[in-house]
């Protein structure tokens, strides 16, 4: 069963390693924006200007990345028991997925991010995302159903923790 304290942990550090790449592009993308052979020549040279707009895209990454990180430390760990509602901070797992022994984690960002703890898969959802509208507000033995794409899901709650 996935230690929930490592699996935040173990996010925090994929998402701290994503910060640091954006920072060194984001750094790199400024200094191209303001470098002397980035000066517009002609009327049609947009180097500067393109090197511009993906310094301001990656700086708003750099945002979103921190804001993940202060999020997932911020969160308060708690334990879901069969009597317990869904919400963040669950780890969920559906029928049919208890044989490949995959889980789902209710977290406040870095939706779709996956690995494996403790021999378990494990997803991050979040509540915006179409399992996590599915999943909040739902105990364990409950139905679900939601719509992947043109397909539909049909499935219960086999396990809350």
């Amino acid at each position: 069963m996935p230690n929930k304290k490592q699996l935040i942990d173990l996010i925090v550090t994929a998402l701290a390693k994503e910060l640091k790449q954006a920072i060194d592009a984001a750094n790199e993308a400024h200094a191209a924006a303001v470098d002397d052979q980035s000066v517009a020549e002609t009327q049609y040279d947009t180097l500067a200007i393109e090197a511009s707009y993906l310094a301001e895209g990656l700086s708003k990454r750099v945002n979103e990345f921190q804001h993940a990180i202060d999020a997932y430390t911020a969160l308060e760990i708690l334990e879901f028991d069969v009597d317990s509602y869904i919400a963040l901070g669950a780890l969920v797992q559906l029928s049919a997925d208890k044989q490949a022994k995959h889980w789902f984690f209710l977290g406040p960002a870095a939706g779709g991010f996956r690995f494996q703890l403790a021999e378990q898969n494990i997803t991050v959802v979040t509540p915006q995302s179409p399992m996590g509208m599915a999943l909040l507000g739902k105990q364990q033995d409950d139905d679900i159903t939601m719509m992947l794409g043109v397909n539909k899901l049909e499935d219960y709650i086999a396990a809350l923790k």
